[in-house]
């Protein structure tokens, strides 16, 4: 379930470059609402909790200025390349029982069999899904899967109510393998065990 998320702030009726540094200067971050074909709604939100509340992926936000409320989640973040600061956000009005589509990062599980390890191949995934029930994570259990195996986009297990949206649901999403400097190193490992083998054997008939 998406993590629902209030913020206080306060409605914005100055623009330009002069006014957002000013309000950073305040600990506040500008912010755009954006609803649709209507007029977008403008705010500022308080630094620190906006900063905390943006490490969750796809949080819901409840955000209350100028005497109203908007739900809202967030379509695009500013930073400052250099201080890595929150220069500005725009969020996307959302209504309840609304579905979205978003996108999901994507993590692993588990331990695959042997030497086999599991490689990522896709980071994010897009799902849709009821907006009071985002997902922040998918998770995909690579647990005793053998080397060459593949958890395609259609395979994924999603969490009750969220839905796959992919162009090619044949995607692949994990892929289950041994790395090439393990591989080698077993084959390096064979022949020197052969030739152990062989040269012990002389001593054993000796006796």
């Amino acid at each position: 379930m998406a993590t629902n998320i209030k913020l206080e702030g306060e409605a914005r009726t100055e623009f330009g470059k002069g006014v957002a540094r000013r309000l950073r200067v305040a600990k506040k971050i500008p912010a755009t609402i954006y609803a649709g074909g209507e007029e977008p709604a403008f705010v500022s939100l308080p630094m620190r909790e906006t900063t905390l509340a943006l490490r969750h992926t796809n949080a819901l936000f409840t955000i209350a200025f100028g005497g109203e409320t908007k739900m809202a989640v967030v379509k695009d973040v500013q930073k400052n390349p250099v201080k890595r600061i929150i220069e500005h956000i725009d969020f996307l009005e959302v209504k309840a029982g609304e579905k979205i589509d978003v996108e999901v990062p994507v993590f692993v599980e588990g331990t695959p069999k042997g030497a086999a390890v599991a490689f990522v191949d896709i980071q994010e995934l897009k799902v849709r899904a009821d907006v009071a029930n985002l997902p922040e994570k998918i998770v995909v259990n690579v647990d005793g899967l053998t080397d060459g195996t593949k958890v395609f986009a259609k395979d994924v297990v999603l969490p009750e109510g969220v839905e796959l949206d992919v162009e090619d649901p044949e995607e692949s999403v994990v892929t289950v393998e041994v790395p090439e400097d393990a591989a080698e190193s077993t084959e390096a490992a064979a022949p020197a065990a052969d030739a152990a083998a062989a040269d012990a054997a002389p001593a054993a008939d000796a006796k």
